[in-house]
């Protein structure tokens, strides 16, 4: 007997940077169908992220979860508000959800005050020490876009790992007096698992490690690269074995060597952003139900090939025989050809008659407005699909 319900719509889209996030952009999306196709539709959203900016809002948002604002330090220690997610699965157990850029992102340092010698992910550690008191069983950590250099000492420090001098003085400033540190010792309760959402392959040290790559654009200068490298290898040794091994694995370099910190110090598990937010969110049964997945981001361009969210949804539905649809503010013209390829149908708020700057004024309701446009589209793809 034919199968006579309405087609499912997904939307999974991701945020677009600096005018919508991925819970704003998927409501825009889906209110857009809705206008044209009414009842025509059973449309459900899904915000995703890569692991990168919006991804503990998404998770947490998604999960029906709590945001929780805090007091925490910057890079240079200075007082800010940031925030972390927490949220219960369907089985109790409980998450924390941190994005290491909320408190020691390179956006909370102006240019002419970046001091990567001194900048510390203290702040991070922070927040993952609110949601370990708060009683999280499992925390998730997006790291990326970091003001530091600091292997993870100063995210360790604040979770209770003591640092001591040659004279036994336990040392308060990291990473300012990692080099003084002869021997370290952790807390004296053990710390919840940590998955660690990382999607590049440096390793700690080295040409392509975090100083070599990473370090310019965070203020450190060609003159201080050996420096730099000096000190993250003394933490290499004052970890020991465990520390060595951690410095080679691919992601070590991550956030200034935070995901070395997260693999030495925390028994960490390093997961492409993608893959882990999926996870979380339960997304790869939800795309199976669908009969087309709609995704999006600010810009669809060759780094969107990269690992970033739109294509990982784009596999997830290939996998499973659904065509993928991408509406974006703006498509780059030199991805053209692979876009085409990995997407079944893509269009752009930016046209002939909107201009980026205001694609970025009235990102919502253009962004509506252009799926309500290209609907008849999609409705159709949606159909060519088999009902299971």
């Amino acid at each position: 007997m034919p199968d006579s319900r309405p087609p499912r719509i997904l939307v999974a889209a991701d945020k677009f940077k600096g005018t919508l996030s991925g819970p704003e952009a998927c409501a825009a999306i889906a209110d857009g169908l809705e206008d044209a196709l009414g009842d025509r539709i059973e449309v459900a959203t899904a915000p995703v992220a890569d692991g990168g900016e919006g991804m503990a809002r998404s998770i947490t948002e998604a999960h029906g979860g709590e945001w929780i604002p805090l007091t925490v330090s910057d890079p240079l220690g200075r007082p800010v508000e940031a925030g972390y997610g927490f949220f219960h699965d369907e089985s109790g157990l409980r998450f924390g959800v941190v994005e290491m850029a909320e408190a020691s992102g390179l956006w909370r340092v102006e240019e002419k005050e970046r001091d990567p010698w001194r900048a510390s992910t203290f702040g991070t550690g922070e927040l993952m020490r609110a949601a370990i008191e708060k009683g999280a069983d499992r925390l998730l950590l997006g790291i990326g876009g970091s003001a530091t250099n600091d292997g993870g000492s100063g995210m360790a420090l604040a979770l209770g790992f003591h640092f001591f001098s040659a004279e036994g003085d336990v040392l308060t400033e990291m990473p300012a007096d990692l080099e003084k540190a002869v021997s370290l010792y952790g807390p004296a309760e053990p710390l919840p698992p940590v998955e660690v959402a990382c999607d590049v392959t440096n390793p700690l040290l080295g040409d392509e490690g975090c100083t070599a790559v990473y370090g310019p654009q965070k203020g450190i200068e060609p003159d201080r690269f050996a420096a730099h490298e000096s000190r993250l290898a003394h933490l290499v040794d004052l970890v020991g074995k465990a520390g060595a091994d951690a410095s080679k694995v691919p992601g070590a370099g991550a956030a200034g060597g935070l995901g070395f910190g997260c693999l030495a110090f925390l028994g960490a598990t390093l997961r492409p952003g993608f893959e882990l937010v999926a996870e979380v969110l339960g997304l790869e049964d939800r795309v199976r139900e669908a009969d087309i997945v709609i995704t999006g981001e600010g810009k669809l361009d060759g780094q969107t090939l990269q690992g970033k969210a739109p294509a990982g949804v784009a596999d997830l539905a290939r996998r499973h025989g659904k065509p993928v649809a991408a509406l974006a503010g703006i498509i780059a013209g030199e991805a053209g050809d692979p876009l085409a390829r990995r997407f079944d149908f893509h269009a752009a708020v930016v046209s002939g008659e909107i201009s980026a700057e205001r694609a970025m004024r009235e990102a919502g309701p253009l962004l509506r407005e252009t799926a309500r446009r290209h609907a008849e589209a999609i409705l159709a793809l949606a159909k060519g699909t088999s009902h299971d």
